[in-house]
């Protein structure tokens, strides 16, 4: 479709989209919109970067009209962060329906007024349960990226929201990836929801190609430049950069402009940057040109418009905001390409602890599932320069001494110079089969042992078990701590490891034999 007005959308919503720049719908939309405008209960597999919050957000705003003084569509989120930037986005739509928004746990004005209500599942729990809200008028109920919410912990206080919400109320759920436990939670509380798009295996796709990207906060606009100018000092004659719409691409012409930057139209051999909108008009003129690298200034909301546009020159570069990580890996992982991250140049220092530390962290970006943290941290990035949050944690490991920049030997680490601890090696009875992945074992370390993150070293996650590395002066703690509680569904069991025979598979675990 090439209009909202084509998916039957209210000329006020048209107006309020093309006031921030969205002209036309993603598939995800196509999909969605007639979907819950009829009142159907939806699992949405899909993250930012896909047009998630308008794909749900449209029909509610034109299904449930602004009536009364109570709450009719509430919204819950994983953080106050996310409802913050979710309230803001549905009230820039609200103003043109006139739907009164509020977040609770920040500064909005009469929260139990409001039509729509956006809140963490512990603070709308909290509110219900003391009156302060009421949920006996809710019409609708969306669980936005309910896997970050089960990341921290939030499942359970939804089911405590549960018995507030009226059960004839229309749900709706995104999260990407869905992970069995949220599977589990919305095949027991969306009665017959239908999920879009629907699962896709796409391991039988042959591999396209390769893109990158490079994670920058907001505004994206400001960070274009920079790209620019690394690709064409790379040896590219002209950097091919696609925006979302016509005004995007002035704003983002305007800024490279300012910067001494020449950009014109696709194919304009007198300038070293394109702006492109159309894939299709851009690859006529470029596909077949020389020294073309391409810059994609939003992330593809689908695999159509990834492949159009980067399967044109090979080497092309996406920048995203840190909450789009997970679209872009799927998007990919659907069309058909690999994806790797592409930082910004690295200084030439002479210091050798420097080094040191940029080859650690380089080997853990390509070994460590950072997945989880960057969801953990995107709320920082909001507010502050991912190179700024990047900063803070390497000054925490700083306070550890210099030997916490050195890359940790395998095996049982002897102490370190200057009394620091040494490591003992645990068997945990939880593996990769099980779903788990890092976050799960530090956060149950961390929590139910209550011990400090920087006792905890390499995880190193098998099919059947992990072997986790402890500061040796808490070992037992953690063992203790651990036993008999579950993760991902699975009833662990700890203890220490028992090194494995010479070409045998892991002996589990071994008693630590007690101090005679």
């Amino acid at each position: 479709m090439d209009s909202f007005e084509d998916l039957g959308t209210p000329p006020e919503l048209v107006e309020a989209l093309a006031a921030e720049g969205i002209e036309s719908p993603t598939p995800l939309q196509e999909s969605a919109v007639p979907l819950l405008r009829k009142g159907n209960n939806v699992v949405l597999a899909a993250g930012p970067g896909s047009g998630l919050m308008a794909a749900w957000a449209l029909p509610l705003l034109d299904r449930y009209p602004p009536e009364g003084m109570h709450a009719h569509i509430l919204v819950l989120a994983g953080d106050r962060v996310a409802s913050q930037r979710l309230a803001e986005s549905m009230a820039r739509l609200a103003q043109h329906t006139g739907h009164s928004v509020a977040a609770l746990g920040s500064s909005w004005v009469l929260p139990g007024r409001a039509q729509v209500l956006v809140g963490t599942p512990d603070d709308v729990f909290t509110a219900a349960q003391g009156g302060s809200i009421s949920l006996d008028s809710l019409q609708a109920l969306v669980v936005d990226q309910a896997q970050v919410i089960d990341r921290l912990g939030g499942l359970d206080a939804i089911e405590r929201i549960l018995p507030f919400v009226p059960s004839a109320a229309q749900r709706v759920l995104s999260a990407l990836p869905v992970t069995p436990d949220v599977r589990d939670f919305a095949e027991r509380h969306l009665r017959r929801a239908v999920t879009l798009p629907p699962p896709y295996d796409p391991s039988g796709n042959p591999l396209r190609g390769e893109v990158r990207y490079r994670v920058v906060p907001e505004p994206v606009e400001e960070h274009v430049a920079d790209l620019v100018d690394q690709l064409l000092e790379e040896g590219a004659r002209h950097a091919l950069v696609f925006c979302r719409s016509e005004d995007r691409a002035a704003d983002v012409g305007d800024r490279l402009t300012l910067r001494g930057y020449v950009a014109g139209a696709p194919g304009d051999e007198d300038v070293p940057v394109w702006l492109g909108v159309d894939a299709l008009e851009a690859r006529a003129v470029a596909r077949d040109r020389e020294g073309v690298a391409v810059v994609s200034c939003d992330v593809p909301s689908d695999p159509d418009s990834l492949d159009r546009r980067h399967s044109i020159a090979a080497g092309g570069v996406i920048l995203v905001l840190a909450r789009e990580v997970a679209h872009l890996k799927d998007v990919a992982r659907r069309t058909g390409y690999s994806t790797a991250p592409f930082p910004p140049p690295t200084p030439v220092h002479g210091n050798e602890s420097i080094r040191r530390l940029h080859d650690t962290l380089e080997a853990a970006l390509e070994s460590e599932d950072i997945g989880p943290y960057l969801v953990a941290l995107a709320p920082l990035f909001d507010r502050h320069d991912p190179a700024e949050v990047a900063a803070a944690a390497v000054a925490l490991l700083r306070r550890k001494g210099p030997s916490g920049f050195a890359a940790a030997p395998s095996g049982d680490r002897a102490a370190a110079p200057g009394g620091a601890p040494s490591w003992a090696k645990l068997f945990i009875g939880v593996g990769s089969r099980d779903g788990l992945v890092p976050g799960d074992l530090l956060g149950a370390v961390t929590g139910e042992a209550d011990v400090p993150g920087e006792a905890v070293g390499r995880i190193d996650i098998k099919e059947s078990h992990t072997l986790l590395e402890v500061h040796d002066t808490i070992a037992q703690k953690v063992i203790k701590a651990l036993n008999g509680i579950t993760i991902r569904g699975r009833a662990v069991r700890a203890d220490f490891d028992r090194p494995r025979r010479s070409g045998g598979p892991p002996a589990g675990p071994r008693r630590r034999p007690t101090k005679g």
